[in-house]
């Protein structure tokens, strides 16, 4: 029995979805929005309030990624960057605009929605990515707007559930989370980028920033694991040489693949879970 032809509207419509599920990034999307909402529950948030969480965390990174992805397209077809939807004709670059301004719009308005000084931290860290898209990714400060933006986000767990600043401890390990996924996830595409004309802080540092990336990433497990008040406990112990295991293989693999570093990120949030509420002790 043949097959139906299949309607070709509907046929567009899946790769144009298609192609702006992949250029919001999925894996950081996804892994970060879960993992704050996560540490927003263990804060103490209701369900609602955790689904609002939710639902501001990831209105935020898609208008990231699809910024990125429209900004960068020119660049990506240029080295023909086959894991880019542009490049591979599933989405243009005026849907991927007209996307991350509907959903920088929606993060406005559901950032402020969980309280003025929450809603300002998190658009502190939409700004900062933001910045980064449109050009900081190509100076030497490329670092900063990750350590800024990501070391606003447990203040807007905090202001959110309490209302008051995050612990300086959760403020510095996420600060370092930032820097070290920036260094991990440019590693890969340091070729790519040195033909494109991007030269941020890792294209500088060149094969170093591999060595370096384990660096920012170890000291920020060891503050989530040492620094909250209490024990360390035998989670804590278990956390530190699992991250250790995978900083090793960051290192050793040259084109280890993004997935490591959020692995860390995600041991060091379960460490802090596990061990109660010291977000907001």
């Amino acid at each position: 029995m043949s097959r139906l032809p299949q309607n070709p509207a509907a046929r567009s419509i899946g790769r144009t979805l298609k192609g702006l599920a992949l250029a919001c990034h999925p894996g950081p999307t996804v892994a970060v929005t879960a993992l704050v909402t996560v540490i927003a529950w263990s804060a103490g948030r209701s369900l609602v309030g955790c689904l609002f969480v939710a639902a501001t965390i990831l209105t935020g990174h898609l208008s990231i990624g699809w910024s990125n992805d429209a900004i960068d397209a020119a660049r990506d077809t240029i080295v023909n960057r086959r894991d880019k939807p542009v490049v591979l004709g599933l989405v243009s670059r005026r849907t991927l605009w007209a996307g991350a301004l509907v959903m920088l719009a929606a993060t406005i308005a559901l950032s402020l929605g969980n309280g003025v000084p929450a809603g300002l931290a998190h658009l502190l860290f939409v700004a900062c990515a933001w910045a980064y898209n449109l050009g900081l990714k190509s100076t030497p400060i490329s670092w900063l707007p990750y350590a800024v933006g990501f070391g606003a986000l447990p203040s807007f767990v905090t202001f959110g559930a309490v209302g008051s600043w995050a612990p300086w401890w959760a403020t510095t390990a996420t600060a370092l989370l930032g820097v070290g996924a920036h260094l991990a996830n440019v590693v890969p595409d340091l070729a790519d980028d040195l033909a494109t004309g991007v030269r941020g802080w890792p294209q500088r540092l060149g094969p170093a920033a591999r060595l370096l990336a384990p660096l920012p990433l170890a000291a920020a497990t060891v503050l989530l694991t040492v620094a909250p008040p209490g024990p360390v406990g035998a989670a804590g112990w278990i956390a530190l040489a699992v991250v250790a295991v995978l900083l090793a293989v960051i290192v050793a693999w040259s084109r280890a693949p993004f997935l490591l570093t959020i692995a860390v990120a995600v041991v060091s949030v379960v460490v802090l879970v596990v061990r109660g509420d010291t977000l907001v002790a």
